[in-house]
């Protein structure tokens, strides 16, 4: 299968986007990296804000999709949360969705702060549903608000990616995801 110029356009940036985020990502950079000409970005993108739409979606997909498998996956609620907090990542590089919301040029962006929250809201949903289904099948202790586990979970992953990145170093990542996993055992109904 040939790769066509707009596909090669879309992973470089998904690669930058990640790397660098979207203020740091210049047209001219991912050009280059890409190998293709200006032509091809505004035959294919409006601008850049466009190309940066498309590639952040692709790459929102895919933390969408790690999250939903280990949420969606079979096993008890406290189990399916663990899991998902105990995901294998790359914490150095901080998470592709969450790492953009510390730009301000994609906060600025409609299309971008979109895809940002629209990610943010359907892994919430998933982790939600998760807690909503235990307190239901008695795992959960009843007075567990399902809106607030899920949020406190999300955070601690989010959380643990900027205390990573800032110590340059995983372990702050691995002690807050170990101590949410912790937490979620207090959270058990005592049968």
């Amino acid at each position: 299968m040939t790769v066509t110029a707009r596909e090669t356009l879309i992973d470089t940036t998904q690669a930058l986007l990640w790397e660098r985020g979207y203020a740091a990502t210049s047209p001219r950079a991912i050009l280059d990296r890409a190998g293709v000409g200006q032509g091809s970005m505004y035959h294919h993108f409006a601008g850049k804000e466009a190309l940066a739409v498309a590639a952040f979606e692709r790459n929102a997909e895919v933390v969408f999709d790690k999250a939903a498998v280990v949420l969606r996956g079979e096993g008890t609620a406290v189990g399916r949360l663990n899991a998902y907090l105990l995901l294998q990542r790359e914490v150095l590089r901080g998470c592709p969705v969450g790492r953009m919301a510390g730009d301000p040029e994609v906060l600025e962006s409609p299309a971008l702060r979109a895809v940002l929250a629209r990610t943010f809201d359907r892994i919430r949903a998933l982790a939600v549903e998760v807690v909503a289904r235990g307190i239901e099948a008695g795992e959960l202790r009843p007075d567990i608000e399902a809106a607030e586990l899920a949020d406190t979970v999300l955070a601690v992953v989010q959380g643990g990616y900027v205390l990573a990145r800032a110590a340059a170093d995983p372990v702050p990542f691995e002690r807050a995801v170990q101590g949410a996993v912790a937490l979620l055992d207090l959270q058990r109904q005592e049968i």
